[in-house]
């Protein structure tokens, strides 16, 4: 079962279970949605629903249906915004993998969906529902991170399990981080981009998640940003991170002054 919203829960067919076999394309997931079989559909809607399935629902092309609407929500509403919404998804990857290599289990997990927290002793918390705790030693358990303001559990017992949840804090919101414009003419649109987002320390991995920019071309304005003495760098465990020196903060701080 799905959490959801209040009383209602997910239907399960329609939030497949990640496989792990490296990253899935959108036509391989909604295959899976597709090849439900007629009665576990049903059934996953009457238990979403609360209630006896309405008799529009109550059919034996209800898998084939569904499908055919995800497509058409695909196709009409997100994506045309794939590239964008990806960016946020992988800069919240990278951000968490360095938060784990910092701070272990709970730095990573801890408040990643409400009433989410590492205990310990390979124990995880994901909601405060009063529900008995599951044992999967030797199970997958997959972290999947989405745009959307709320999240869910999914699993394929006993073998995969995976915790939906929503990008939060800067990283959501990191793809409408502009430059000033003084600052760009000064620095050029990509290297005043680097610099505006490096008011807290960040990876080239993430930077280049958050900027949409190649790793080359990344690598490139970092050198001159720390010729120039705008940003320093430091290593913590295998990642380097990049941030703005005094220097960089008044420059960055005055363009902006002068825009407002």
């Amino acid at each position: 079962m799905r959490t959801g919203l209040g009383r209602r829960w997910n239907a399960d067919f329609l939030t497949p279970t990640p496989t792990g076999r490296g990253e899935p394309g959108f036509e391989e997931e909604v295959a899976r949605v597709r090849a439900t079989p007629p009665g576990a559909a049903r059934a996953d809607l009457t238990v979403s629903l609360g209630g006896t399935l309405p008799a529009t629902l109550d059919r034996d092309d209800l898998p084939q249906r569904a499908a055919a609407l995800l497509e058409w929500v695909w196709t009409r509403a997100v994506r045309p915004h794939w590239p964008r919404r990806l960016r946020v998804l992988e800069a919240d990857v990278v951000a968490r993998t360095a938060r784990l290599s910092r701070g272990g289990w709970a730095a990573a997990l801890d408040g990643m969906r409400p009433g989410m927290r590492w205990l310990g002793e390979s124990r995880l918390q994901i909601n405060t529902h009063d529900h008995p705790p599951r044992e999967i030693s030797g199970a997958q358990l997959f972290f999947v991170p989405v745009t959307p303001s709320r999240g869910w559990v999914s699993w394929e017992e006993p073998h995969r399990y995976a915790v939906v949840y929503p990008c939060s804090g800067a990283l959501a919101d990191a793809d409408r981080t502009t430059a000033p414009h003084a600052l760009v003419a000064l620095l050029g649109r990509g290297r005043a981009g680097v610099l505006v987002l490096l008011d807290t320390p960040k990876s080239t991995t993430q930077l280049v998640a958050l900027t949409g920019q190649g790793l080359g071309s990344v690598g490139r304005h970092l050198k001159v940003l720390l010729d120039a003495r705008l940003v320093r760098r430091r290593r913590a465990g295998r990642a380097v991170l990049y941030y703005r020196t005094a220097a960089g903060d008044v420059l960055v701080n005055a363009q902006a002054s002068e825009g407002n």
